[in-house]
């Protein structure tokens, strides 16, 4: 018995194409699909080419009408720039679009589109077709600025009085690590101290805040008006960064202000700085005292270094003795474990042969020393001192001579043994073919591979020609 369905089934009557003869089903145009489309094309008005503009210093593309957008191959956002750019889509209803694969290096992108549009007497075709772009290279506004490097809207001065660049080397590598440079216009060099260019307010305070965060600095902010628009009310302007770096670096010695010295648990106001991060590390050679100076507190009671590193004289070690624990000084606060006090008797380099004059002093650096060993020191007994803060210590606190540092092996065979260098900013920024300033960048490479706290700031490459090959 068959179902009752089939028994109440009707039966569709099929008629003739009125243009080719092919038996269809009824219809409102009555023709088969393939007469109708032969008479009808509802993607006329649509193209099948376009081109799309895409930066390649940015790797963004353009979309309508004047805004540039990161977009990966084949991504939704590239999708719905190309749809964008296609006209006559406003005229149809899209179903559905895709991406056909093409060579990614072969500068074209196809989109398949599906669509359906009302025809005659209200029956609704649907078509299939795929629209080319041709991917055109073209300059977006911003990156065509930064090529100009004439177009900034912000600048940030970092300045440092100080006579060597011992820390904008230290600066710029910072800055490389950190990758802080990216969004400059331009990089220059100007009398103590350099210049970032930007083309954003936003993106030079994330310079001074970064520079706050590496370095015990203030900064100030100016602005200039460039331009008033009275229609709309806007007004156009150029801003500037003022930033000023401690004048203190690494083994310069300082005297404190009295009320410096006292706030900070009476610390010897003689003082040598043995590390600068955020803050000014100091260190007493007579007591191994440490403390540390902000930039705030800096500016509130400032001082400068007492000599300049080519003011120190070199010294040669007679006679070193440690300091026992139970001979030490008794000292209120935080002392450092990493340095031995050591009582040292030295002569002048220069005074070897001449006389048997000898100075004696105290120091930090008693692990390092030998005797005939070679160090810096800044002769305080004959030096001519303009301080106020000098003139108002007693003579009995006034250390004959302050040991700095130890001078190790020479540094044409320390260069020639160097088998790593360092990444620049620009090669322009430091002229190292300057012998004054080559001499700087040389301590400062040597001061890398003594302190590993600072080499580990800092990021060290492989110098091919320094290895053998």
């Amino acid at each position: 018995m068959e179902p009752l369905q089939q028994q109440f089934q009707q039966t569709v009557g099929l008629i003739l194409c009125c243009q080719c003869g092919t038996q269809i089903e009824p219809n409102p145009t009555n023709m088969c699909v393939a007469c109708l489309r032969s008479e009808v094309d509802i993607t006329e008005g649509i193209p099948k080419q376009a081109v799309l503009y895409f930066c390649r210093k940015c790797e963004r593309y353009q979309q309508p009408p004047d805004h540039w957008i990161l977009a990966q191959l084949e991504s939704r956002e590239l999708l719905s720039i190309c749809l964008k750019k296609i006209k006559g889509l406003n005229k149809v209803r899209l179903i559905d679009a895709g991406f056909v694969w093409t060579e990614p290096h072969s500068m074209r992108i196809k989109v398949k589109l599906t669509i359906q549009k009302e025809v005659m007497n209200g029956a609704v075709l649907q078509q299939v077709f795929i629209v080319e772009f041709t991917v055109s290279n073209q300059q977006c506004d911003d990156c065509h600025r930064v090529e100009a490097k004439d177009f900034w809207r912000a600048v940030v001065q970092i300045r440092q009085k100080t006579d060597h660049k011992k820390t904008f080397f230290y600066l710029e590598q910072l800055i490389l690590k950190n990758k802080a440079h990216w969004n400059t216009v331009n990089i220059k060099p100007a009398h103590d101290g350099l210049d970032f260019f930007y083309s954003k307010k936003d993106d030079a305070k994330k310079m001074v805040e970064f520079l706050s965060a590496v370095v015990p600095c203030k900064h100030q902010m100016a602005q200039e008006l460039i331009s008033h628009d009275i229609r709309n009310n806007t007004f156009n302007y150029k801003h500037t960064f003022s930033v000023t770096i401690v004048p203190v670096c690494k083994d310069n010695i300082v005297c404190l202000p009295k009320k410096l010295a006292a706030s900070l648990g009476n610390i010897n106001p003689i003082c040598v700085c043995y590390k600068v991060t955020q803050t000014v590390h100091l260190i007493d050679p007579n007591t191994l005292r440490v403390a540390e100076v902000s930039g705030q507190v800096y500016w509130r009671s400032p001082f400068v270094s007492l000599c300049s590193p080519k003011q120190l004289i070199e010294y040669m070690v007679m006679q070193v003795d440690i300091v026992l624990d139970k001979d030490k000084p008794v000292v209120r606060g935080q002392t450092s474990q990493k340095h031995v006090l050591a009582d040292v008797w030295v002569s002048r380099m220069s005074d070897l042969g001449v006389n048997d004059q000898q100075y004696f002093c105290r120091t930090h650096i008693g692990h390092l020393l030998n005797t005939g060993d070679t160090v810096l020191g800044f002769d305080m007994l004959n030096a001519n001192l303009n301080n106020e803060h000098i003139e108002k210590l007693k003579e009995e606190k006034l250390p004959d001579v302050v040991i700095v540092k130890k001078v190790f092996a020479d540094k044409k065979k320390r260069n020639r043994r160097r088998k790593w260098k360092l990444h620049h900013l620009n090669d322009e920024l430091h002229n190292l073919d300057s012998d004054s300033v080559m001499n700087e960048y040389t301590d400062f490479l040597e001061d890398l591979e003594e302190d590993p706290s600072i080499r580990q700031n800092v990021n060290i490459y492989k110098d091919k020609k320094g290895f053998p090959h």
